[in-house]
C-alpha cells in the first residue's frame, strides 16, 4: 500500500498491486486493473519510488523470501483459529557468514 495525494489534495492509500500503468500528462494518471482511473499530485517517478520502497519494506532488503524459509505454524492453534505464517529470515550477520562459508567451500 502506498500513500498518494489526489489532485484535490485529499490523501489516499492505494494498493500498488492494482496499478496497470501510469501515464504522464500534465497530471500523473494511474490506471488500475479494475479500469478505475486516478489522478494524483505525485510524479510518476515518485509513485514508482514509493512502490519500490513499500515492496522492500515487505520483502526485506534481500528481496522475496524463498519458500523454504516460510512455514505454517498450526500445532498450537485452537480449532477454527487462523493459521500463523512463521518466517525464518536469517539476520544480516548470519547471511553474510553463510555467504562467506559458501565462498570458502566453493574454492575446494
Amino acid at each position: 500500500m502506498i500513500r498518494l495525494t489526489r489532485l484535490n489534495r485529499m490523501p489516499m492509500v492505494l494498493n500498488s498491486d492494482l496499478i496497470e500503468h501510469i501515464d504522464v500528462t500534465p497530471d500523473t494518471v494511474i490506471t488500475l486493473t479494475t479500469g478505475q482511473i486516478l489522478r494524483v499530485r505525485e510524479t510518476a517517478e515518485e509513485v514508482i519510488r514509493r512502490i519500490v520502497d513499500f515492496r522492500r519494506q515487505v520483502s526485506g532488503p534481500d528481496g522475496p523470501l524463498p519458500a523454504s524459509t516460510c512455514q505454517i505454524a498450526s500445532e498450537d492453534a485452537s480449532p477454527g483459529a487462523a493459521p500463523v505464517l512463521v518466517i525464518d529470515r536469517p539476520s544480516s550477520r548470519e547471511a553474510s557468514d553463510a555467504g562467506a562459508a559458501d565462498s570458502v567451500e566453493s574454492r575446494d
